[in-house]
């Protein structure tokens, strides 16, 4: 076994495909924009940890959301990755330089927004402090650790009031909070997991409805 933590994360990255079932979510019905969210972990003395952040309640879209940093891409942007570091640098003050850039897991549609979503996966050699840069859209940021969310405790299907569902986590935080992850996000986790050789069993059928504050 790999001694470095995120050894089996890396190894999955060369075939990441392999951990990402596209195909319950329903194509993009017309040209879709490219977005990119970074997957940032860091290490900690309880193992690896990922940064999610979680959106003003007040936002026009997805308020309330827990999601990964990211946005749409813009011309300036050289590629995917660089997308994902500027909305990270723009939403909760991170130190480009401080990461380092794994790979890539295969574009998901979201047929909502209208958009194509890749997730870029960084490790974060040197962690610093970080805060919600942009109050107006990010109310909190969450450094997770990979014990927590892999726990079968955290683990549910979250259902939609619509009736669809995805891969839920429910946890909580430093502050005594509960924190409901669904959806795409949701969705991203549950293959990083899998990929990491995190993913313990958990029940399936334990299904929660998503909370109105997070839809």
């Amino acid at each position: 076994m790999s001694a470095d933590p995120l050894g089996l994360l890396v190894e999955g990255l060369t075939d990441p495909g392999a951990a990402v079932d596209n195909t319950r979510w329903r194509s993009v019905p017309r040209q879709p924009r490219k977005a990119a969210v970074l997957a940032l972990f860091g290490l900690a003395d309880r193992g690896p940890q990922i940064v999610l952040t979680e959106r003003a309640a007040d936002l026009r879209s997805h308020p309330g959301q827990v999601s990964l940093p990211g946005g749409a891409v813009e011309p300036a942007d050289p590629d995917l990755p660089a997308t994902a570091l500027r909305e990270a640098a723009e939403e909760v003050a991170l130190r480009t330089d401080t990461v380092q850039i794994l790979g890539e897991l295969p574009p998901v549609p979201v047929p909502v927004s209208h958009f194509n979503v890749t997730a870029v996966i960084g490790r974060w050699q040197n962690p610093h402090a970080l805060r919600a840069a942009d109050p107006a859209e990010v109310a909190a940021v969450h450094q997770v650790p990979i014990e927590v969310l892999a726990a079968p405790q955290t683990r549910c299907t979250a259902v939609h009031p619509r009736g669809f569902t995805s891969p839920g986590f429910v946890f909580g935080t430093d502050s005594g909070r509960e924190v409901f992850v669904w959806g795409l996000t949701a969705f991203l986790l549950d293959a990083l997991l899998r990929l990491g050789g995190w993913e313990q069993p958990w029940q399936v059928e334990r299904r929660l409805p998503v909370p109105k504050e997070r839809l």
